[in-house]
């Protein structure tokens, strides 16, 4: 048997049997450092979910209007304090 396949069969072995254990005693399981990678069973669970997927949030072009020469003015206010002092 492969040495490093057989180093990584004990590996998985020991996270099942620790990840038992704190089934059995309710103390929350440790992660490792990083996104957690998803399983099938993760997979299906978002994509099933009842909520709606958020949509994304598009501004007007009136809105968009109004933010841009609402930070004219603030710009030309600090320009001005700037001139002042």
């Amino acid at each position: 048997m492969d040495f490093h396949r057989l180093i990584h069969e004990i590996d998985s072995e020991i996270s099942r049997l620790q990840q038992a254990r704190a089934l059995l005693t309710g103390e929350p399981t440790k992660r490792g450092p990083g996104r957690p990678k998803a399983t099938a069973t993760h997979k299906v669970a978002t994509t099933a979910s009842s909520k709606p997927a958020k949509r994304k949030r598009r501004l007007s072009p009136e809105g968009r209007k109004r933010i841009a020469d609402a930070m004219r003015k603030r710009w030309a206010e600090r320009k001005k304090q700037q001139g002042s002092k």
